[in-house]
């Protein structure tokens, strides 16, 4: 069985901080998403974005970590908000009742 893997990428703008991620979030790398996004709120821009579009898995740990930096961003009057959410993601939000507690914003590809 392979490790899971998970990839971040930050890039920062004027106003926002957009984490571009690839691969897994799980139990195995939920502490290293929790990490970059603990490290962006030190100094917390108006919006932080997380591009999941390079997502390929999210079990229950991803889900509730999602849920527990959307909070701390909060706090820290920062608004964390998904994008290129996959279907597959989206389906699963929506059954666990957690769609609502996040803020998604898909573009549609031109």
């Amino acid at each position: 069985m392979d490790r899971a893997e998970l990839s971040i990428t930050l890039h920062r703008t004027g106003d926002e901080a957009v984490l571009r991620l690839a691969g897994e979030i799980d139990m195995l790398t939920a502490a290293q998403l929790s990490t970059v996004v603990n490290e962006v709120l030190a100094e917390p821009p108006p919006r932080i974005v997380l591009d999941m579009g390079g997502v390929t898995f999210c079990d229950s740990q991803g889900l509730g970590t999602l849920v527990v930096l959307s909070r701390k961003a909060s706090h820290a009057q920062s608004l964390l908000v998904l994008s290129n959410v996959g279907d597959f993601l989206l389906r699963v939000l929506e059954i666990t009742g957690l769609r609502s507690a996040l803020m998604i914003r898909n573009e549609t590809a031109p």
